[in-house]
């Protein structure tokens, strides 16, 4: 496949993201948050079946890494779940701006803190920049303090710090392919849904409304198994520096999308904090979204 195909597939990956936000916002009408976490993870996990097999990826998993995919599947409940709620009861155009531009600052501040990545000058500008571009998307300078310390606010900081948690404890499993470890991790988070949270009568209510259909497929689809296979794929491929600047991608489709489909009016605050915010993300991409290799550079290191 050439360069530029990959490129194109990519962009549609992107586009499955940002609109991740438009779907989840419009599956709130017919479901809670764990009904959604087992519908798009159970019809996910089961399509990466033919994917892995087609890809001619090992099933083969240690205890160890099965024990990092139980706690990477627990986080992702807990992400999940903020991202739902904050989607719900807030704007998705901006929570999809929010936690993709604000996820790799706090991922770097942690690896920081957790991982000893030493912070210099230039890495100080930009973290302040990304501050004030958040603060920016939240519109402290034109929003009251009682609409900025909103819940919904609340949820997209709280999924916006665990992103990165569940991004490092994925980093540990470096036995397995990641599209491997993805698939693991999806079919524990089912699983732990399932048992701990559904009431399975609810397919019942649910079976014969075509809007919800559409949107459960398509984020299951595009915006899960599709987004996250030509990801990984397109890095094994093309490198981790020029796929993971795609990211930046996400922000304005989620805003995009969410003024198409959902009628949400999306401030020029938002917009110009949002594009601070990865002004300050290109900076400090020394990370280049790639902390599974960092970690193998510092195992090797120590």
């Amino acid at each position: 496949m050439s360069k530029n195909m990959f490129f194109f597939l990519l962009t549609i990956a992107m586009v499955g993201w940002g609109a991740s936000w438009v779907n989840v916002k419009v599956l709130s009408n017919y479901v809670n948050e764990y009904e959604m976490i087992f519908l798009r993870f159970g019809i996910a996990s089961l399509s990466f079946i033919p994917i892995l097999v087609f890809l001619k990826k090992s099933f083969k998993i240690d205890k160890k890494t099965l024990f990092l995919a139980l706690m990477a599947a627990i986080t992702n409940v807990a992400y999940m779940k903020y991202f739902f709620l904050g989607a719900k009861f807030g704007t998705a155009g901006l929570g999809g701006a929010f936690v993709t531009t604000l996820v790799p600052i706090i991922t770097f501040i942690l690896m920081a803190i957790f991982f000893g990545r030493k912070i210099g000058t230039k890495e100080v500008l930009a973290l302040l920049l990304g501050a004030f571009g958040v603060m920016m998307i939240l519109g402290v300078w034109t929003l009251g303090a009682e609409q900025v310390l909103t819940k919904y606010n609340l949820y997209f900081v709280l999924a916006s710090m665990l992103w990165p948690i569940l991004t490092i404890i994925s980093s540990k499993a470096t036995k397995v392919a990641p599209l491997v470890f993805i698939f693991y991790m999806y079919t524990i988070t089912t699983i732990l849904v399932a048992i701990f949270f559904i009431d399975f009568s609810f397919l019942q209510t649910i079976s014969t409304k075509p809007k919800f259909i559409f949107n459960i497929l398509c984020i299951a689809f595009a915006g899960t198994t599709f987004a996250t296979s030509v990801y990984f794929v397109g890095i094994e491929k093309l490198g981790t520096n020029e796929v993971s600047s795609f990211i930046f991608l996400v922000p304005f489709f989620a805003i995009g999308l969410s003024a198409i489909f959902l009628d949400e009016s999306i401030g020029l605050h938002v917009v110009v904090g949002t594009i601070l915010t990865i002004i300050a993300v290109s900076m400090l991409n020394k990370v280049k979204f790639d902390i599974i290799t960092f970690v193998k550079n510092r195992k090797r290191r120590d």
